[in-house]
């Protein structure tokens, strides 16, 4: 991904959500969002195993699927299997999000093509935070 497309991406806060978002503070999931929230970004919990029991992640409501959030999303950020990607894309491309962004470690190609097009701009293998700290000169 070209750092021109990145800046683009993350020059200013947006909504972000968080697909596999965990409320366990030791997760990469939980410091990830928690470092953009505190940027400035608004987080988007999607976890089905939360949403069941109406619990909050990081003061926000948790949703289901992507599909269950009632208001616009810009970037769908992805922390789960490789494997299990494609549906994530699917439901991204259903609910208009701008970006599909695998996070570090994550990399579904057929996810990638799905989501390119449709017209998102779609990043692989790279840490949303990691990034962000990166184009903002500083680290987190």
């Amino acid at each position: 991904m070209d750092t021109t497309t990145l800046h683009r991406l993350l020059r200013q806060p947006c909504t972000i959500a968080v697909v596999g978002l965990s409320a366990d503070w030791r997760r990469p999931s939980f410091e990830v969002s928690q470092t953009m929230q505190a940027q400035g970004y608004r987080i988007v919990p999607v976890n089905p195993r939360y949403a069941e029991k109406n619990e909050k992640i990081l003061g926000e409501s948790c949703y289901a699927s992507l599909t269950d959030i009632p208001f616009p999303v810009d970037i769908v950020n992805v922390f789960r299997r490789t494997e299990d990607v494609l549906p994530v894309a699917r439901q991204a491309v259903q609910i208009g999000a701008k970006c599909l962004w695998q996070q570090l470690g994550v990399e579904n190609r057929e996810a990638d093509q799905l989501a390119r097009a449709a017209g998102l701009d779609s990043v692989m293998n790279l840490c949303i935070k990691i990034e962000h700290a990166r184009l903002a000169g500083g680290r987190h």
